[in-house]
C-alpha cells in the first residue's frame, strides 16, 4: 500500500501584530513556539504530514519554517517549501531579518516564487497557492481582520482543516 503524505502550510501574524514575537526569549514566545511544534509533530505522527509550506514573512512564517527545519533531525523524511510572493519580498527588511530569511531559504527543500515582480495582490496569490497545495493549515491568528484572516477564510471556503492557535491565549 502506498502512503499518501499530507501537506501543511502556515499562516500567521507578523511581529508588529504580536509584540512578544520580537523577543523570542520571552516566555510567551517560547510557549507559542512549543504549541506550534506540538501541532507539527501531531500532524507528522498522526496525519502523515510530510511537506510543509512557509510564506516566509517576518514572524510566524519564519518561526514555523525554522521549527520544521529543526524537526528534520527527528523526522528526516519531512520537507520544507519556501513560497515567496515575489523576488523582492525581503528587500526593505533589516540586515538581520534578511539574513534569517536567506538562511531558511538556503536550507529549504523547495523554493517557489509565486511571481517575479511585486504587485499589490502578490501576498494574496502566495497565500492562495499555499492553501491550494495543503491539506492542513496551522494558523497563528487572533480572529482579527487581516491577511491571516483572509487566508483562513479562503482555507475554510476550500474545506481545509485549520488548526488555529490564538497567540493572545498563550
Amino acid at each position: 500500500m502506498i502512503q499518501q503524505f499530507k501537506t501543511v502550510c502556515f499562516t500567521g501574524h507578523r511581529p508588529q501584530s504580536i509584540p512578544f514575537l520580537w523577543n523570542e526569549t520571552n516566555d510567551r514566545s517560547i510557549a507559542l513556539k512549543k504549541r506550534i511544534q506540538e501541532n507539527i509533530i501531531n500532524l507528522i505522527e498522526y496525519e502523515n504530514a510530510a511537506h510543509f509550506i512557509s510564506g516566509m514573512a517576518l514572524g510566524t512564517d519564519q518561526i514555523c519554517a525554522e521549527l520544521v527545519l529543526e524537526l528534520k533531525g527527528q523526522y528526516p523524511h519531512i520537507t520544507l517549501e519556501c513560497a515567496f510572493p515575489c523576488k523582492t519580498q525581503a528587500v526593505k527588511w533589516s540586515d538581520k531579518c534578511r539574513e534569517r530569511y536567506f538562511n531558511i531559504i538556503y536550507q529549504a527543500d523547495k523554493k517557489t516564487m509565486v511571481q517575479r515582480e511585486y504587485t499589490p495582490d502578490c501576498m494574496r496569490k502566495r497565500n492562495k497557492y499555499m492553501v491550494d497545495k495543503s491539506d492542513f493549515i496551522i494558523a497563528v491568528w487572533n480572529d482579527s481582520h487581516s491577511g491571516t484572516g483572509n487566508t483562513v477564510a479562503y482555507a475554510r471556503s476550500k474545506n481545509k482543516t485549520i488548526i488555529q492557535i490564538n497567540p493572545y491565549l498563550i
